[in-house]
């Protein structure tokens, strides 16, 4: 069953593991028509958020995420980089914004940020605002000092993914804890920052790790703004070099299970995208996918071009979504034709 919070201003659903598992296990047509309906009470289900990611520092992280090329602990061939120079980055910065993007993410492969390093990341934070965009970080692991000058300097989101199941979670990293990255969420949220957190397909977890992943996110005390729910990327030197590839169905009912359980957040279909096919990524925008990564980098990553992603959502009648238009549109009345399934 469902149980509604009463400690929130606004009541809502909590889900069990059971009744996720319910919603994941139905027939597909079932949860993608239920997923659209949903989608299209809170978000025109034609439009696509449009984000940018820079990695403002490479390689090096001392985490032994088994998934990641930059951890120094892999042999992936990857070399450390210091931080990016503020200018650099918001040149960056500049190309995405006229390129369509309305938000832009800048990634570090630390354990968590330095002190000595704040400065510069606050100077970041604040041009690419003035340039008109939100601005998004993911920095690893932060205290509470840390997430209150973020918070200063304007930051509007924080990535901090969760990966997986806590349950599958040290079979992925060991050098750090499932609740470390819960705590680091809470801190960012007590902050006043957005939060941006969402998982992994392909880590050698089950169908129930993916389900529990997601009741985690929609448990939280507020769901995440964005959801990315990526598809790994094997990365040669890495643990999962030889990792099983993800069923392409499975992805598309974690897609649409996503959109049921966090109906206003952005699900973002974010890394893997290289290896899908259009009819693959269509399917997903149908599930409720209304969020994704442009450029021909993502971090470390090969992207889709942006052509190829234009191409692409001119067949769709897909338009880049614009910036006023990220918050979710007011809730509409269910379709009762439609019952959520409990």
């Amino acid at each position: 069953m469902l149980h509604s919070d009463p400690t929130t201003e606004t009541p809502r659903d909590i889900w069990t593991a059971e009744a996720a598992r319910r919603l994941f296990d139905q027939p597909l047509m079932d949860l993608l028509y239920q997923a659209q309906t949903v989608h299209r009470q809170h978000f025109d289900p034609n439009r696509v958020q449009m984000s940018r990611l820079l990695s403002i520092k490479t390689g090096g992280c001392p985490e032994d995420c088994s998934y990641c090329s930059q951890s120094a602990r892999h042999a992936s061939g990857l070399s450390a980089s210091k931080l990016l120079e503020v200018e650099r980055v918001l040149t960056e910065a500049r190309r995405a914004r006229d390129a369509g993007a309305t938000r832009y993410c800048m990634g570090a492969a630390w354990r968590s940020p330095k002190e000595r390093d704040m400065p510069q990341i606050v100077a970041m934070i604040e041009g690419v605002r003035a340039l008109g965009m939100e601005t998004c970080m993911t920095l690893g692991m932060l205290d509470g000092h840390q997430s209150r000058q973020l918070a200063e300097a304007g930051l509007d989101y924080y990535n901090h993914n969760i990966d997986t199941s806590e349950a599958h979670y040290g079979n992925v990293i060991t050098t750090r804890s499932f609740a470390d990255r819960l705590e680091t969420l809470a801190r960012v949220r007590e902050a006043g920052i957005k939060v941006c957190s969402g998982g992994i397909l392909g880590l050698g977890e089950g169908t129930q790790d993916r389900v529990d992943m997601l009741v985690t996110l929609a448990n939280l005390p507020e769901p995440p703004d964005s959801v990315p729910i990526n598809m790994l990327i094997p990365v040669e030197g890495t643990p999962m070099a030889d990792a099983a590839p993800v069923d392409p169905i499975d992805f598309v009912r974690t897609i649409a299970a996503a959109r049921i359980m966090m109906p206003q957040s952005h699900v973002r279909l974010s890394a893997g995208r290289t290896a899908m096919s259009e009819e693959l990524q269509a399917m997903c925008f149908l599930a409720g996918a209304n969020s994704i990564f442009v450029g021909d980098t993502l971090l470390t990553k090969d992207n889709p071009s942006e052509d190829s992603d234009m191409r692409l959502f001119a067949k769709l009648g897909i338009q880049p979504m614009q910036a006023h238009e990220h918050q979710p549109a007011p809730k509409a009345a269910p379709d009762p034709a439609v019952p959520i399934l409990r």
